[in-house]
């Protein structure tokens, strides 16, 4: 039975590794479009899902300034951990004090693409190859246009797109700065934070990070982008 067990964990453990180092250069073809595992458990489970992909340039750029400067403001220079502040968040898990996340844009889209939504030092272990062969293999736009497109904005809404018109009525590149702000602070917690109507804390978390978009200047130089017209 010991036997069985452990060749069991050595299969999932090989699958672990096999389906990211086959699927991620697959990834980087622009018309390829990613789901997360939250996805696919939604519709396992025969849950109503709702993701329209729209590629970076048809996303307002106010939304993705306000998500860099809410969740990674380091997004641009490091190589996808940021290894100061993930230091800084061990160090006070080993004093017994109270941390916050240290996870990186690319270390969330690992999560979403590959792995579970639990919290757990086995999980966060994981994330952090996957994030670091995510941000070598992929584009920096690519790997954000694959972030907007697959993150959670509420129950079975996936994705920017559909986020915009669940909560504002309207596509993604109509977004003004301020609702680009109330998605950005939505997503640590997509399932108890509305944008649409947001209490007064996390509108004031939205006016702190709409002043950083607009200050971020060459924060956001590695994708940043024009609407698409025409």
């Amino acid at each position: 039975m010991l036997r069985r067990a452990f060749g069991l964990l050595i299969v999932i453990l090989a699958i672990l590794v096999a389906l990211p180092i086959a699927l991620v250069p697959v990834y980087a073809i622009p018309v390829v479009h990613p789901v997360s595992t939250l996805m696919l458990g939604d519709w396992i489970t025969f849950r109503p899902v709702t993701r329209d992909w729209v590629d970076l340039e048809d996303i307002s750029p106010v939304l993705v300034q306000s998500v860099m400067m809410s969740e990674d403001g380091q997004y641009c220079f490091h190589g996808g951990v940021d290894w100061r502040e993930l230091n800084a968040v061990i160090d006070s898990t080993l004093e017994g004090e109270e941390t916050r996340g240290a996870s990186t844009i690319p270390m969330q889209t690992a999560k979403n693409l590959f792995l579970w939504n639990s919290r757990s030092f086995v999980r966060k272990g994981l994330e952090v190859p996957l994030a670091l062969y995510l941000d070598l293999m992929l584009s920096k736009r690519r790997l954000m246009e694959i972030y907007l497109n697959i993150a959670e904005w509420g129950e079975g809404i996936y994705g920017v797109e559909a986020a915009s018109w669940h909560h504002f009525d309207k596509p993604a590149f109509a977004l003004t700065p301020r609702e680009a702000s109330l998605l950005a602070v939505t997503l640590p917690s997509p399932l108890k934070r509305n944008p649409a109507k947001p209490s007064r804390g996390l509108s004031a978390q939205a006016s702190k990070i709409a002043g950083r978009a607009r200050a971020s200047g060459d924060y956001v130089g590695c994708v940043a982008t024009e609407r698409r017209t025409g």
